[in-house]
């Protein structure tokens, strides 16, 4: 029988001890001593969040196909056995084996949300691994950064040995290789994490300097040995079908976020929204075929046991064959007893369309995503939708029998103004008016509108990278603004309005767009107590405050100041395909409030369409 690394008395007293005993349906297990490789996966969030996501799913498939590598999952314990194992000392330990992870030789943590890089010290500092790089003797696991986070790595450089930049199935299979030939060589750490540099898209930060000017934005940033690139290259999985798919997912005990079977659909996106870091970081698209979709629903819902199916993409609707595939699995799926869920759709006919097909009986909310409450503001984001499109399929969607629907919008979008945000509730209001100017028998009910807004972060490698955050103060003012629009309105009471915490939104802009001096904050702000930061029961911004004062750091420097096109950024080593005199050409057109065409109907030249010969559009 497998020892748990918990003792039965920790287990009891803790909240949902199923999240650490391992054992789930579909998990891996082999024999330790058969295989030259130890990878501790890790998702820094509580395993119901990290259980939900997909990217570790795949990877956690591909490495353990590998009769050489062993990949066991790891997540953040939450705050009170994080507390039982401070006191007592216990070392974090993998699922699978319970096993502790400073005993692996990789630890790979996926970066999905700058405001998890507390918990990211929390897995090292409970691992009992050092959490400086440069403190890392030969004995210790190499730790290994993943996820969109990675695009600016700098504000975690000081933390991590390598990040992994680009998708998960181009070059881990080189990088696990170079690692076994380096230890039956008899190399040490640094000679793999030259070996690693050498492979593309590894970024090692150690092999590298940043000098700063007096103003105190970047001077120059470059290798510091002649062996590493000067620039990482983003690495493309260009055919999905060619890429491994996990067919037999890990089944957790316990209901994760995500209680479903997910499948990609596609990569990437055609819309170029400016304010998008995925739209822009994922290009260019790649789908994969209907057929190959299909016969992975049905694999998936026989291994697993879910009783809903949820099909993954940046824009479900731009999938060509969506109509098709829906038709395909809602057979599979009527036979099953299993429902279909479609997320990120547009609001227009043929998404109405095609949710009208697999919500038949059931009207659950529809959502949407307007972001902008004029169409002034929507060209300048470039959403590519127009009020007229908005309250058109809103129509058709309460005329289809819909009566409740969910509205996203942020606040503090550049070039804003005060019309612009009470544009949200006036949007809100006409949307209403559509369904109660609707002859009373084909209403179903009263109308309900949620409507939430959250603030607006300039994100690198979005062609908003170089606008300027609000102040705390001037997004909830903005807040404040829509609230009493709101009430003003004569449909309010099927208008609800929601807006996200103004704290939280600053600081993850300053991670986002930060370099290495951050390191030694967010060091600080995890010892003051910081964990958990994504959530609001859990945030608390004295620590942070604090922080940034002990270090000295000014956290407007990285929000509310405005970029030139000219400075260097923190990221500009790394490219993504996507050329920066592109991103400059959209933040100069969102000035001029110009639409740029998504690219099925023009080529907007932004370089993913060479970059790896991707195709991203039909000529």
């Amino acid at each position: 029988m497998r020892k748990l690394a918990l003792s039965d008395e920790i287990l009891l007293k803790i909240d949902k001890p199923a999240r650490y005993i391992g054992g789930e349906v579909n998990s891996v297990v082999k024999d330790a001593a058969k295989v030259d490789i130890r990878f501790a996966m890790c998702f820094p969030d509580v395993y119901e969040i990290g259980m939900s996501h997909l990217g570790i799913q795949i990877l956690y498939d591909m490495f353990n196909r590998r009769d050489d590598v062993w990949c066991e999952r790891v997540y953040s314990p939450w705050p009170d056995l994080n507390q039982i194992m401070k006191d007592e000392e216990l070392p974090l330990f993998a699922l699978e084996s319970q096993d502790p992870i400073k005993d692996f030789d990789f630890l790979g943590i996926t970066i999905q949300y700058e405001m998890c890089y507390t918990n990211i010290l929390q897995i090292l500092d409970l691992g009992q691994i050092p959490i400086f790089s440069r403190d890392r003797n030969e004995y210790d696991p190499i730790v290994i950064g993943g996820g969109p986070c990675t695009y600016n790595p700098e504000p975690l450089a000081d933390f991590f040995d390598l990040f992994y930049i680009g998708d998960g199935e181009t070059v881990y299979d080189e990088l696990l290789n170079a690692y076994k030939i380096n230890k039956k060589a008899g190399g040490t750490r640094y000679d793999f994490l030259l070996a690693a540099a050498q492979i593309k898209g590894i970024y090692v930060p150690a092999f590298y300097n940043t000098t700063y000017k007096k103003d105190g934005t970047i001077d120059a940033f470059s290798p510091n040995t002649d062996k590493v690139p000067d620039r990482i290259e983003k690495q493309i999985a260009m055919n999905l079908s060619d890429m491994p798919y996990p067919k037999k997912p890990v089944v957790p005990f316990i209901k994760a976020t995500q209680d479903r079977v997910v499948i990609e659909i596609q990569r990437g996106c055609i819309r170029g929204c400016r304010f998008c870091q995925a739209g822009m970081l994922y290009r260019p698209l790649r789908e994969r075929t209907c057929d190959e979709l299909v016969e992975m629903a049905k694999i998936l819902l026989d291994h697993t046991g879910h009783e809903e199916i949820s099909l993954s993409s940046l824009s479900s609707s731009d999938y060509r064959r969506l109509s098709e595939l829906v038709s395909k699995l809602i057979d599979i799926c009527n036979e099953r007893g299993v429902n279909i869920s479609l997320p990120s759709l547009r609001i227009d006919a043929f998404s109405l369309d095609v949710m009208s097909k697999v919500q038949d009986i059931k009207k659950s909310s529809l959502t949407f995503a307007p972001e902008a409450g004029s169409q002034r503001l929507r060209d300048v984001i470039n959403k590519g939708l127009t009020e007229d499109e908005i309250l058109t399929g809103a129509e058709e969607a309460f005329q289809g029998g819909w009566n409740k629907v969910k509205l996203y919008f942020m606040l503090g979008l550049p070039t804003e103004t005060t019309e612009d945000i009470k544009g949200i509730a006036w949007l809100c209001q006409k949307i209403a008016e559509r369904y109660y100017e609707l002859p009373k028998e084909q209403r179903n009910g009263k109308c309900q509108i949620t409507a939430s807004s959250s603030f607006f972060v300039p994100k690198p490698f979005t062609p908003f990278q170089w606008a300027p955050m609000n102040t705390k103060e001037e997004f909830l003012s903005k807040a404040r603004i829509v609230k009493d629009e709101v009430r003003s309105q004569i449909n309010q009471k099927s208008i609800r309005y929601h807006y996200h915490e103004a704290d939280v939104t600053l600081l993850e802009g300053v991670l986002a767009r930060g370099d290495r001096r951050l390191c030694p904050v967010i060091l600080r702000a995890y010892q003051n107590g910081a964990l958990f930061d994504s959530w609001s029961d859990f945030f608390k911004h004295t620590y942070w405050e604090e922080a940034f004062k002990e270090c000295h750091i000014d956290p407007d420097f990285y929000s509310i100041r405005e970029r030139g096109t000219d400075e260097v950024l923190p990221w500009d080593f790394i490219n993504i395909g996507v050329s920066k005199e592109f991103m400059i050409r959209e933040w100069n057109q969102a000035k001029k409030e110009k639409v740029t065409p998504n690219c099925r109907i023009q080529c907007s030249g932004c370089g993913a369409r060479c970059y790896h010969g991707g195709v991203c559009y039909e000529g």
